[in-house]
């Protein structure tokens, strides 16, 4: 089966991933799981494909459960496979998403900078080590916005990192392309690759270059990177006879963005052990949260104006045999109807600057919006 054939077969509600190894497209539904509880999700979800060995599920958790957003997984009444989009979908054709009618920044600009400079103060009076804060760009159209469109440009933009959509409960889609894996399950090898430290790309090759020298040289950001790294080490320690995590991040490309990634593996202590329960286990990191864990969801809800849903939330599928993948629901919209809303986000450590974070958010954007016919 040809990737660029399930592609061009995904419509709205339904399930597609791709990835550097395999590309999935679910249709239908055979079987609906949607829990407020993520343990009991997963026990759910592990009861239905023991019932069906040859069936997977697929779907998303989002960033915090509950009765607005709960998690949700589904078994496609048909799922087919193939391997990765690239290098076959690098020759097709744009499709046109059009201009919008309007574009709502949420909050604004200048309260995001203020909200920054009030996080900051936060980590030292709480005693927090970061903490994650959002923006919303909300997109009208007056017209019907064909999630498929975007998921097309999106998959031929980015050939590297982990592209996707999925049909949410409230009946809009979730479509983006992340570049950072929470957790993969193969047998007994778990593999998570944490992103934390950012700098926009640039399209002249010597300020390029200096971006990215200038990321690995950044203290603030090695700082965001090492307690991401730390955190997702504590929780797959549990499950894990053996892990292993390089000291040194390396540097990570995405079109727009580069990134500080570290790669950490290790060995299943149970095999019963799911890549679901893993990516439960792991969600959300301090990549898209912050650290400790609470403290930082609570500052998340004090300060940004609005609720998360399923961005910074995770999307991926796990089969029978409890093997799967999932990845970190960021560089992403929920397509309605008529209009979108567009997410990006930052990681505050105590040596953050208001200004250079509502760039960097302004650089996670450009994702999307190159996806939507913006200039590069």
């Amino acid at each position: 089966m040809d990737a660029a054939r399930l592609l061009g077969d995904y419509s709205r509600g339904d399930f597609f991933l791709t990835t550097a190894q395999r590309s999935i497209l679910g249709t239908g539904v055979a079987a609906g799981i949607t829990d407020s509880d993520e343990r009991r999700l997963c026990e759910r979800v592990a009861a239905a494909l023991a019932d069906e060995p040859s069936a997977i599920a697929v779907g998303v958790l989002p960033f915090a459960t509950g009765a607005g957003s709960p998690a949700r997984m589904v078994l496609p009444a048909r799922a087919r496979f193939a391997g990765p989009a690239h290098p076959a979908v690098a020759k097709a054709q744009r499709r046109t998403i059009g201009t919008p009618l309007r574009t709502t920044p949420v909050p604004t600009p200048e309260q995001h900078v203020r909200a920054v400079a009030e996080a900051v103060s936060a980590l030292r009076e709480r005693g927090l080590r970061k903490v994650v804060l959002a923006r919303a760009l909300d997109l009208d159209f007056g017209r019907e916005v064909d999630p498929a469109d975007i998921l097309a440009n999106l998959v031929k933009d980015n050939q590297r990192g982990y592209t996707f959509a999925a049909g949410l409960p409230d009946g809009k889609d979730l479509v983006g392309a992340s570049p950072e894996l929470l957790l993969s399950r193969k047998g007994n090898l778990v593999v998570s690759h944490p992103h934390a430290g950012s700098m926009p790309r640039s399209a002249d090759p010597v300020t390029d270059m200096e971006n990215g020298k200038a990321l690995l040289a950044s203290r603030k950001d090695h700082i965001e990177h090492t307690v991401l790294a730390e955190a997702v080490v504590e929780a797959l320690r549990p499950f894990c006879t053996r892990l292993t995590a390089p000291t040194v991040p390396e540097l990570v490309s995405t079109p727009t963005m580069w990134h500080l990634g570290t790669t950490i593996t290790g060995e299943l202590v149970d095999d019963d052990v799911t890549a679901l329960r893993l990516a439960a286990a792991l969600h959300p990191t301090p990549a898209i949260c912050g650290t400790p864990t609470d403290s930082a969801r609570e500052l998340v809800t004090e300060l940004e104006p609005f609720e998360r849903g399923y961005y910074a939330g995770a999307v991926g599928w796990v089969d029978g045999a409890g093997d799967g993948e999932w990845a970190v629901s960021i560089r992403c919209a929920e397509v309605a109807q008529t209009s979108l809303r567009l997410y990006a986000g930052g990681g505050i450590v105590p040596e953050s600057d208001p200004v250079a974070e509502l760039e960097e958010t302004s650089a996670k954007f450009a994702t999307l919006q190159r996806a939507m016919g913006a200039p590069s």
